[in-house]
């Protein structure tokens, strides 16, 4: 093997197939390593979500010497070798060709040596191949940008940006994923190709968006903004930066409110994406009154943009439907009486809003608190407090609120003679308010008196 001034005294812990797969590899005159984001991901202490390996041996070499292998990606001499009963990806030293389409070569051209292969690579943390036999090879210092917590091209960011505009993305999800910052450099190479963005499919962009959506770090939105990305990929967040809210209600403008409730909801996919959305109809809604401004509306209106833009970034269909009823009724509180707020009160927002969907309500009710003004947190989260306690008490009760729920049902109405068509309807809906009023009313006999009354 070529003496490639190694870090031998760094050390790695590898999957035992990895290195049957390394060693194989070198037992037949050929060069291999683990390299990419698994090199990276050891050394910072997480698990890698999988290993890739590059080798100077050419992708037919490889298929000759390994027993099971998939033709996965020949195109650009990528080869899936089978070990244990898990894949692994092993892609031959290569030189890419033009990008003429701003995200793919043109061509790949094989070379036996490693480094001409890692300097094609985006981020130097992402440019390290490791080997137990020859420890770290670090050409691009991607050892000492993870000391400094930062995010650097290899080489020239610009070409790599023009290589593949994705990597634009990549560096500001990489940030929020690391917590790292982008470095001086990098940023400006963002700043004036941001633009070639569009070249990129929407696909592309809603997984990169995504990912660092749900990163630990969904305030780097505010660089993508900052750095004109997302006038490109996102642009209603820049409306909502522009956008300011000036009511004792809020301290922040539309945008930095939005980065503060992203910030205070779990990692999860519908309710990041909702708190991303949940204020996306405000500019749309401003109205100044008296010196204040208002946003009636706004959910409604924000609710249909949601379809609209994760329509645009090709999201599921599910989650399209759960995200805009959550942007839809995220601003509906429980109507409070001249008591205040009540348990029915609770169980008819409840009945509303859909018991489905009733803990992400919460969850982005409670986020949205936490972006506000101490006036506006002083002005509604004792009772907000209280909902949540009702909604425990709910499902830990087994209370009914839905007509699906209730111990009664139209093939009950039927048998009692109930006449076919919209009656049925109705007279559920009448026994639903029943229920919803007396809880402890939820039991079939009941209803069925309670029934014949309205047939």
């Amino acid at each position: 093997m070529k003496q490639y001034n190694g870090k031998k005294d760094f050390t790695i812990e590898v999957p035992k197939n990895v290195k049957t797969i390394l060693s194989i590899l070198e037992g037949n005159g050929f060069e291999a390593f683990a390299v990419g984001g698994c090199v990276r991901d050891a050394i910072l202490g997480r698990v890698p979500d999988d290993w890739d390996i590059t080798t100077s041996a050419l992708p037919q070499q490889v298929k000759d010497i390994f027993h099971k292998t998939l033709d996965t990606g020949l195109q650009h001499g990528t080869v899936t070798v089978r070990m244990g009963g898990e894949g692994y990806e092993v892609t031959t030293y290569r030189i890419d060709g033009e990008y003429t389409d701003g995200r793919h070569p043109d061509s790949v051209e094989y070379t036996s040596n490693l480094i001409e292969d890692l300097k094609r690579r985006d981020f130097t943390i992402n440019a390290m191949a490791y080997n137990p036999s020859v420890g770290l090879i670090d050409a691009f210092d991607g050892i000492g940008d993870i000391e400094r917590k930062c995010i650097t091209c290899v080489g020239e960011a610009e070409q790599r940006f023009h290589e593949d505009a994705l990597r634009i993305l990549r560096a500001i999800r990489f940030s929020a994923q690391l917590g790292f910052e982008v470095s001086e450099s990098t940023k400006e190479a963002i700043k004036k190709l941001a633009p070639t963005l569009e070249k990129i499919s929407a696909e592309r962009i809603h997984t990169e968006m995504e990912k660092l959506l749900l990163s630990g770090h969904p305030e780097k939105f505010m660089d993508a903004y900052e750095l004109g990305v997302t006038e490109i990929v996102f642009p209603e967040f820049d409306a909502m930066m522009e956008c300011p809210q000036n009511t004792p209600y809020h301290k922040y403008d539309v945008g930095r409110h939005t980065v503060e409730v992203m910030k205070h909801v779990p990692p999860q996919k519908v309710i990041r994406w909702a708190a991303l959305l949940h204020d996306v109809g405000k500019p749309k809604s401003r109205l100044v009154k008296d010196g204040r401004d208002h946003f009636y509306g706004h959910a409604h209106v924000g609710s249909k943009m949601a379809v609209e833009v994760l329509r645009r970034l090709k999201m599921d269909n599910k989650t399209i439907k759960t995200v805009s009823r959550l942007v839809d009724c995220h601003d509906d509180r429980p109507t409070q009486t001249e008591y205040g707020m009540t348990p029915e009160a609770v169980r008819r927002s409840v009945h509303k809003i859909g018991k489905d969907i009733y803990e992400l309500y919460l969850q982005l009710v409670d986020a949205d608190f936490q972006g506000k003004s101490d006036y506006g947190m002083e002005k509604g989260y004792d009772s907000y407090c209280y909902v949540k306690q009702q909604y425990e008490e709910i499902v830990a009760q087994g209370i009914c609120t839905s007509i699906k729920e209730m111990d009664f049902s139209g093939k009950d109405l039927i048998e009692i003679g109930c006449p076919l068509g919209e009656k049925i309807g109705f007279v559920l809906d009448d026994l639903m308010e029943i229920v919803l009023k007396y809880p402890e009313k939820n039991k079939k006999e009941i209803l069925i008196e309670e029934a014949r009354k309205l047939i």
